[in-house]
């Protein structure tokens, strides 16, 4: 049994009841005041919601991408406008002039330095200069164009002055600390031979990080780090550091070996211009208020649709205008609008609550319903595209599920309502929510019931065409260019479809969400190779049979009535499955002869049969029936007596004078009462059934007749109290149940040499 039937018997038992005077009545009022409360709570929530979802204190911008404005629209207030040419030359100049990073490795001019004090070394204590005279040609000075090489013995007596030049004590430790001293700036900031050709950038100063170490940043000149002046700077620290004829020398083995130090980090370089160029502030050109922003035709006096441009100057001038609103009028329409929505809850709220109670009476209904309507609403102002058009998609995806779950007239209904919404929230013209509404319904009153997976398809394919005509109808009113128009009515269209689409993937989700049964997913359940009716088939035989014949007997009465037959049909598969577990108690079942009840009290008899209805109901939720057709198990013996065991315990208590008196409701079956117009048409087409197998002559008259003396023993003992059938249905049920089994045992022509079976 559904949560939605359990809470409709609830509330009619509670308020069937009159509660008396003094503290009962206090609380059956505190009761009933809860029970209000918690379903305003839930309707101003989702006002709540609304309002903060389609920022309710804040007016639309009114003009909208490709509209045709009616006049020339002019700047009510001065605004600011980005100047995106300015900005992009102060950007291109911010990231020319960025200063680019380079990677420091000091590592080969130390190995330069040691090589070179090692060298000298080896010079000073060398016991001639034939020993060391490979090292003493790295030491050669460069001449000029022009002079002659030296001779050998000029070579020995140069090599001999540089010797005794650092020959004294403590000379060749000098000679060390000046060599590191000289190198320090090398060593500090770098060298390269030449500014690589990926260096863009045009400043004259370079950012060097050490390897490895990022945080070691120091600017220096690009000039400082070229080895040409780099080599300048040094000779001149050597000189003044050293003697002149070791310094010359020095330098010139130093100059010939220079490393290049520096390589640019084109990674950190770029991260660099980016950073400089989001430094860059925006270059804004004010307009004044009273400047011409968008023209309503053009010079020829033709219309004349809002593009890019203009939408932009539009909407910055609607956001300088929304920061200079003040307060009182920002809660103005705080409360226009909240109250707006209010006033839509309680008109939509009547009109279910007289068409459709179940959704007020069961708050996990009303809230889920109300969940979907704010859901729609915040899909529409997300998905809103002043080119696109896509709102349409979640509007009709709400209008076909409210459809499905309920009924066409509320599905209309909620529709407009979050048409409404949406308009107000958007600023939608007119048109927008004509064209909106018209697709939306014309879904809706196409949908009818789903049979297959390809009717929500057609159903898009059919709401395109309204959203065509409709668009084209509002254009041609409007005075829109066809061609505007066409475009606009073609976009509504793809939208319509891919709704229609989308549908058809959501339903399984709808019917678990609403829990209802679509006629789709009931063919599926009601195949026979279902598992558990294929375990009927092999248990109870004779049940299955039963199912079969009642089935055809309900869906043809339901039909009758303008009920769902289907549902009826599906419904009687499965409302005696509980008789698989214990199948040879019941008549269908047994073999000739075969009666287990004779061992059995009728007490224990009424209990065994009793029992299926909750073993059918507990097999249903274990193989994940759905709760529509569990109700069907639960309901189609609603709380009817079991009259044979009844009988026969009271014709037991008449023979033995000390027999208890029979208790009625022991052998009446627990319920519920049917609470559809379907559960009452099964409970019926079952009984009909069952009673008509044993009679002896099943002639017109004989099965009308049992139809009329069943139907009105379900009358009076109050069966049809809760399911909605009058009294003319039920009688309409009636013929249709008796066309049916006059066709089951209509008379055959009896041969002549044909016996009796």
């Amino acid at each position: 049994m559904s949560t939605g039937s359990k809470k409709k018997r609830r509330i009619d038992r509670v308020t069937s009841l009159e509660m008396p005077p003094g503290v009962w009545g206090s609380l059956w009022g505190n009761l009933r005041r809860g029970y209000v409360l918690v379903r305003l709570a839930l309707c101003g929530l989702a006002a709540l919601l609304l309002w903060l979802i389609t920022a309710g204190w804040t007016p639309p911008l009114p003009y909208h991408l490709g509209d045709v404005p009616p006049r020339d629209i002019m700047a009510r207030t001065q605004f600011e406008r980005l100047d995106e040419e300015a900005t992009r030359k102060a950007r291109e100049e911010a990231r020319r002039y960025a200063i680019a990073i380079y990677d420091h490795n000091p590592a080969p001019l130390e190995q330069l330095r040691a090589k070179v004090e090692n060298d000298v070394t080896q010079i000073v204590a060398a016991k001639s200069y034939d020993d060391v005279k490979d090292i003493w040609e790295q030491f050669r000075l460069n001449l000029a164009d022009g002079t002659p090489q030296p001779t050998e013995d000029e070579r020995r007596q140069r090599f001999q002055r540089f010797r005794d030049a650092l020959a004294a004590e403590g000379a060749l430790d000098a000679f060390k600390t000046s060599l590191t001293e000289a190198l320090a700036d090398p060593m500090n900031k770098g060298l390269m031979k030449q500014v690589p050709a990926e260096h863009d950038a045009n400043s004259e100063t370079i950012t060097v990080r050490l390897v490895g170490d990022k945080w070691s940043e120091d600017d220096v000149a690009i000039r400082d780090v070229l080895n040409e002046n780099a080599a300048s700077a040094l000779q001149k620290a050597l000189q003044q550091k050293m003697p002149l004829e070791v310094a010359d020398r020095v330098f010139a083995a130093l100059k010939r070996q220079l490393p290049e130090t520096l390589k640019l980090n084109l990674e950190a370089t770029a991260e660099q211009q980016k950073e400089a160029v989001a430094a860059v502030e925006d270059q804004k050109e004010v307009i004044p208020a009273g400047t011409l922003l968008a023209r309503a035709r053009d010079v020829n006096g033709d219309p004349l649709p809002i593009n890019d441009t203009t939408f932009e100057k539009l909407q910055l001038e609607y956001r300088a205008e929304l920061d200079e609103r003040p307060f009182s009028a920002k809660l103005s329409r705080s409360l226009a609008v909240f109250g707006m929505y209010v006033a839509l809850y309680v008109l939509c709220g009547f009109y279910v609550y007289h068409c459709e109670p179940r959704i007020i009476e069961d708050a996990g209904r009303l809230a889920t319903l109300l969940g979907l309507v704010v859901v729609t609403v915040s899909l529409m102002v997300l998905t809103s595209h002043d080119q696109w058009r896509v709102e349409l998609i979640p509007l009709m995806l709400f209008g076909m599920t409210v459809a499905i779950a309920y009924q066409q007239e509320i599905a209309l209904l909620l529709s407009a309502a979050v048409t409404l919404i949406a308009v107000v929230a958007l600023g939608h013209t007119l048109s927008d929510a004509i064209v909106l509404l018209a697709t939306t319904a014309g879904a809706i009153l196409l949908l009818g019931r789903v049979r297959s997976r390809s009717k929500l398809l057609s159903v898009g394919f059919l709401a395109a065409g309204v959203a065509a005509l409709t668009t084209i109808g509002v254009g041609v009113l409007e005075g829109e260019p066809l061609g505007l128009s066409l475009k606009t009515a073609m976009l509504w269209s793809i939208w319509a479809v891919i709704a229609g689409t989308l549908m058809t993937s959501l339903l399984p989700i709808v019917e678990k969400v609403f829990n209802v049964q679509t006629d789709l997913s009931l063919i599926e359940l009601g195949d026979p190779a279902h598992p558990l009716l294929q375990e009927l088939i092999r248990r109870a035989p004779g049940t299955y049979n039963h199912s079969i014949t009642v089935a055809s007997l309900a869906e043809s009465a339901a039909e009758a009535i303008g009920a769902r037959g289907l549902l009826v049909r599906v419904g009687a598969y499965f409302h005696d499955i509980g008789k698989m577990l214990k199948p040879g108690y019941f008549a269908e079942n047994q073999g000739q002869g075969d009666n287990r009840h004779r061992s059995l009290v009728p007490a224990m008899s009424t209990l065994v049969i009793i029992a299926h209805v909750k073993d059918g109901a507990d097999l249903a939720r274990q193989n994940k029936i759905p709760e529509p057709i569990i109700d069907f198990i639960q309901q189609h013996h609603g709380t009817t007596l079991v009259e044979y065991f009844y009988r026969q315990a009271s014709e037991s208590r008449k023979t033995d004078p000390n027999g208890t008196e029979v208790d009625e409701s022991s052998f009446r079956y627990p319920g519920p009462k049917p609470q559809t117009r379907e559960a009452g048409i099964l409970m019926l087409a079952d009984a009909v059934e069952s009673a008509s197998r044993v009679l002896v002559e099943p002639t017109p008259a004989r099965i009308e007749s049992l139809v009329e003396d069943i139907s009105r023993k379900r009358l009076l003992d109050g069966q049809f109290d809760e399911c909605g059938l009058t009294l003319e249905e039920v009688r309409r049920i009636g013929d249709s149940l008796v066309k049916s089994l006059t066709a089951v045992y209509h008379g055959r022509v009896k041969y002549p040499d044909q016996e009796t079976a």
